[in-house]
């Protein structure tokens, strides 16, 4: 996976633009609350970061009315690719609230820990990340990119909604004026994560075939939470080529278990997962992880491509 950042010359030019906007200070961790300079002047919108559509729309949904959402990420974009430019870095700086997910992507981490961005907030306490197995029987020492925690934390609805609360506590804090309605925005966020929830739980119920071959490990809390396995082709890294002796074992265990269907994605090449389609005689069906949404999203925010999904994995899996 290419995480490229910018060259220290332009961060450091970010550094002195962002010094001229009032910038400076020490990142504010999960648990802390902002100090009086990182609270909204009244009557203004919370200025508010995030590193991808996840985060955005997350933000989006608790702020409401009373936040300017920028997402760092442009559509079409693969998130763990981004590239930071100084404008970028500025942004990540001064803004009231930079929602971030540690461990995702490395170029915005650097930028809030040289920045000493005093309203960078961290959301993966809050999704309480797990590392997942890739698949049942796989050897940690096969060459194989497991990485460490699973990121892909907003697949799994309840974990989402937890997340949802915590920035509406977040933001309750920069903008107490506002706090009521950050809670009730929050809890109608989590009412359609229940309603989105109860769905895949009735559609997934009865699934023939209970692994999924996709394309990368992004989709391990959907599988936990709803009694399904993960066979992946590629790790949590999605661009790292998988070895001639991963591809030839995911081929072996798709005949050997009669799989149909091999999950491609929207922001990642299908080339590998369609050659293992070709090998195996599957067919192939777009799986998206919602890392951003682009032209070829089959929805057109998180709640419409995750029922999406739902209807390509219900056909995809047998699901009666």
């Amino acid at each position: 996976m290419i995480r490229r950042t910018a060259p220290a010359a332009l961060l450091a030019a970010a550094l002195l633009t962002a010094a001229g906007c009032g910038s400076s200070g020490t990142g504010t961790s999960a648990g802390a609350g902002p100090t009086d300079a990182a609270k909204a002047p009244a009557g203004e919108k919370v200025q508010v970061v995030a590193s991808f559509y996840p985060l955005e729309y997350a933000v989006q949904r608790v702020g409401g009315d009373h936040v300017s959402v920028t997402n760092l990420t442009k559509p079409g974009v693969e998130p763990h690719d981004l590239e930071l430019t100084p404008q970028d870095v500025a942004k990540v700086s001064s803004a009231k609230l930079a929602v971030y997910l540690k461990g995702f992507q490395p170029a915005v981490e650097k930028a809030v820990t040289e920045q000493g961005a005093k309203g960078a907030y961290d959301v993966s306490p809050a999704a309480d990340l797990e590392t997942h197995a890739l698949e049942e029987g796989h050897s940690a020492d096969d060459g194989h990119d497991h990485g460490g925690a699973d990121p892909h934390f907003w697949l799994d609805p309840q974990r989402y909604s937890s997340v949802a609360k915590a920035l509406a506590v977040k933001l309750g804090e920069i903008d107490p004026a506002h706090q009521a309605d950050f809670e009730k925005n929050a809890q109608a966020f989590a009412t359609d994560l229940s309603a989105l929830d109860a769905e895949f739980s009735t559609g997934l119920k009865t699934c023939t075939n209970t692994t999924m071959v996709t394309s990368h490990a992004a989709f391990g809390y959907l599988a936990e939470r709803y009694g399904l396995k993960q066979k992946a082709i590629s790790g949590l890294t999605p661009d790292k080529e998988p070895e001639p002796a991963r591809l030839a074992d995911i081929s072996a265990y798709v005949k050997a278990h009669k799989i149909t269907t091999i999950y491609t994605e929207t922001l990642v090449s299908p080339a590998i997962a369609q050659t293992v389609a070709r090998e195996t005689g599957a067919s192939t069906a777009v799986l998206d992880p919602i890392e951003g949404l682009s032209d070829a999203s089959a929805g057109k925010d998180y709640l419409g491509v995750m029922r999406a999904n739902l209807a390509t994995l219900t056909k995809g899996q047998s699901c009666r």
